[in-house]
């Protein structure tokens, strides 16, 4: 089993920055893909970001040159960087952690950008 605990959410301004961080621990040896996810109130959830255990990342569009993923392997936390925060960027972000057969959630830290 993997736990994630995610931290860093609170509530900034436009044009502002977070830094979300997510924990892993259990078996995460076995973990090859971690991802952020976000969803606000009335939306399905949105993936946003995307990193490999080979350090291959992606993003959603509406995110790419204003949020960065990164790994600290000895840490067992990934993070997201969010720069030039909109109010549309507001929402519920969680990641998720994938082995071969498994996913793993954590609980989401909840981010908001007021105009």
């Amino acid at each position: 089993q993997v736990q994630l605990v995610e931290s860093g959410g609170g509530t900034v301004q436009a044009g502002g920055s977070l830094r979300l961080s997510c924990v892993a621990s259990g078996n995460t040896f076995s973990i090859n893909v971690m991802r952020w996810y976000r969803q606000a109130p009335g939306h399905e959830r949105e993936l946003v970001a995307t990193i490999t255990s080979t350090g291959t990342t992606n993003y959603a569009d509406s995110v790419k040159g204003r949020f960065t993923i990164s790994g600290d392997t000895a840490k067992n936390t990934v993070f997201l960087q969010m720069n030039s925060l909109k109010p549309e960027d507001s929402g519920l972000y969680s990641c998720k952690a994938e082995d071969r057969i498994f996913h793993h959630w954590g609980h989401g830290t909840q981010v908001t950008v007021s105009s």
